[in-house]
């Protein structure tokens, strides 16, 4: 091909897209859609467009471990909602969310889960891998912790079993679980403040429990210089480099003024420290360890004197087996069985287990997923919340550094080990104004809900311009006020505001062309250059696009699109105005000519956002879709399209025909 001509953005030759992994306790809400999987699929979809659909793997699945799936059957059972086994309680649940992304048009090339389908197979032979290279490799630590009993009915009580508030220095966060908050802070269980069990509402003691844990301490220095590259990277949303950063901070322990007296009668039995005053106006002065178990030495000491005090961000050993019988099971390594592995690290190799599973199902080699996940000219691109960034920004960097030398299923070293992920995380999509949660105060709409009063196309576009790679938004749709605001018809519907330019604008401009083409020329469209000033505006468009493609920068695209068909539309309106005046049959196919190529661009960029109204838009031009929704053209006349032909059939569009 020749040169392009506009100025492209450099992509990688293989892409993977991940969209996270709905926990199996439920069905997926607005938040899931609009934060996580619209962005991912209109990223998807765009990749296919610019690298080709055989060189992209979109994968998600259900995450069917962990103790908030426990806890949600223990209660539906307990309460005679569900009869059955916990698997069939996770397959329900996945087989709506199921329903729920297919009806959005999301396009995954797997939606399994971690324990469904073949997946769930490939997940638990990846998993034993994962861990036993970890052990071989010497990042793995047997020990003995404490976890909550619950002495009223004689168990051990899972993560979320636990509730009390976060014990993380500046945390408000009163929904702390035995070793995490909902804010995303990880904590040993021994530190959560005012604990009790849901299961009896009493308070639970604690039992010395053995498990095998990740020496995430040791990889400090690795993510600090990891943080900073990600800083420095143009490309990378600040909030990664900034909220990576916050875990990174070195063991230190706050401890209020008013026991500094007491303080400083224990300082000789604590291990080697180093203390700073408080800074003006703050109620407690800190006391940094050399490393999280001198911390943590120390913490006891303090704890057993009474001193009040809380512990800052730093890295802590991260757990990687459990005690619960629901989840994957961890393999036998130094004589210790019976474990299970904590849903967290392994919900992190989870979409290459995905990868694994999709290509087997293509028929591709049985080590074809590393083409996507190790090889330098292959990217991945992670979309998550900002709440995980501790796991996919830290924990998961660290395991990855962890597997080296050598590589997963490899006896020998290999060259191209894991490659680190690209993270695009996007804030909190509130409902209104406040943050949702359907474990909360402010329950959301599902997803299917919204789809009784919207079309997936109108929320598509409404979810990517709402900016969440930008600020925490809200989504007010007028459908779900109240009824004083439903019908007053003065209220406009924010979540209608991006269906007007589909249905009034582009909607106009995609007829106007198939109606002329009918009207004028026996339904064919002229082939013919678009002219200079249409080509060239069109080719900036294409550049722009691609540039915010590559920031990821969604909300933007939405911006550049009102404005191009916009402009798209005017053309053609200005142009037959203006030969319906002269009466110039010449000028008559020219209009049409640049209308119609301007159309293909307006649909090929928006394919990625509302896929099903362009597919039907190339479907009724008469076009292959592989070749109109490919980026491998010039894109200088639609005549690349056409293989030489003069003038291009097109449907006979029915009368008042709605695209969108």
């Amino acid at each position: 091909m020749s040169t392009a001509s506009f100025e492209r953005q450099s992509w990688p030759a293989r892409a993977t897209v991940t969209a996270g992994m709905p926990y199996g306790n439920k069905p997926l809400h607005f938040g899931h859609i609009a934060g996580v999987f619209v962005p991912a699929d209109c990223y998807a979809r765009f990749l296919r467009d610019r690298l080709g659909s055989s060189n992209v793997r979109f994968v998600s699945g259900t995450d069917c471990y962990g103790s908030p799936i426990d806890e949600g059957y223990r209660k539906l059972t307990e309460a005679g909602g569900f009869e059955g086994s916990i698997a069939d309680y996770v397959q329900r649940n996945h087989d709506a969310q199921k329903e729920a992304l297919d009806a959005f048009d999301i396009s995954l090339d797997i939606y399994e889960g971690s324990g469904i389908g073949r997946a769930g197979a490939c997940h638990s032979r990846l998993t034993a891998a994962f861990i036993e290279r970890l052990h071989q490799n010497g990042w793995l630590q047997l020990r003995e912790t404490m976890q909550f009993y619950d002495t009223h009915e004689n168990i051990y009580l899972n993560g979320r079993q636990v509730v009390g508030r976060c014990p993380v220095q500046g945390c408000k966060s009163e929904h702390g679980y035995a070793d995490e908050c909902d804010l995303g802070h990880s904590y040993a269980p021994e530190e959560l403040i005012a604990p009790r069990s849901t299961v009896s509402d009493t308070v639970p003691e604690m039992r010395p429990v053995k498990n095998w844990y990740f020496d995430l301490p040791a990889f400090r220095q690795d993510l600090i210089a990891y943080a900073d590259a990600q800083a420095a990277d143009p490309d990378i949303r600040a909030i990664v480099s900034q909220t990576c950063r916050e875990f990174l901070g070195a063991p230190i322990i706050y401890i209020k003024n008013d026991d500094r007296a007491a303080f400083e009668g224990l300082a000789a039995e604590l291990p080697t420290h180093s203390l700073r005053e408080p800074e003006k106006g703050k109620a407690s002065f800190e006391v940094e360890f050399a490393g999280i178990d001198e911390r943590d030495r120390a913490r006891d000491i303090l704890r057993k004197a009474g001193l009040r005090f809380r512990t800052g961000k730093a890295l802590v050993p991260f757990r990687i087996t459990g005690n619960i019988e629901w989840g994957v099971a961890a393999p036998v390594i130094d004589g210790v069985e019976g474990l299970t592995v904590w849903c967290w690290p392994e919900s992190l190799w989870a979409p290459i287990s995905f990868t694994m599973a999709v290509n087997e199902q293509m028929g591709l080699p049985e080590d074809s997923w590393r083409d996507f996940w190790c090889s330098p000219d292959a990217e991945v691109y992670q979309f998550i919340g900002q709440d995980n960034l501790y796991f996919y920004g830290i924990a998961q960097p660290a395991l990855w550094c962890g597997l080296l030398p050598g590589g997963i299923f490899c006896h020998e070293p290999v060259e191209e080990p894991l490659r680190q992920t690209r993270l695009i995380a996007n804030y909190h999509v509130l409902f209104g104004n406040k943050k949702a949660s359907s474990s909360g105060a402010v329950k959301p709409p599902t997803a299917a809900e919204l789809l009784q009063h919207y079309s997936p196309g109108a929320l598509r576009a409404h979810f990517l311009a709402l900016g969440l790679d930008q600020k925490s938004v809200g989504f007010k749709p007028k459908a779900f006020e109240p009824e004083e605001v439903r019908n007053d018809t003065r209220v406009a519907d924010p979540a209608l505001k991006e269906s007007k330019l589909l249905q009034n604008v582009f909607n106009r401009l995609a007829r106007s062309v198939l109606y002329e083409a009918k009207k004028s020329f026996g339904c064919t469209v002229p082939i013919l250059p678009p002219t200079p000033e249409v080509r060239q505006r069109a080719w900036k468009a294409l550049g722009d696009y691609d540039r915010i493609m590559k920031k990821v920068e969604l909300h933007s695209i939405m911006a550049l699109m009102d404005d191009f068909i916009r402009y798209a539309n005017k053309v053609w309106a200005d142009g037959i105005s203006a030969v319906e005046s002269s009466g110039d049959d010449g000028g008559r196919r020219q209009v049409l000519a640049d209308a119609a190529y301007l159309l293909w661009i307006c649909t090929l960029l928006m394919h990625p956002v509302v896929p099903a109204g362009c597919e039907d838009i190339c479907e009724k031009l008469g076009f292959d879709g592989r070749r109109f929704f490919s980026w491998d053209h010039e894109f200088a006349t639609l005549a690349e399209l056409c293989d030489g032909e003069e003038g291009h059939r097109v449907a006979e569009l029915p009368p008042r025909y709605d695209f969108f």
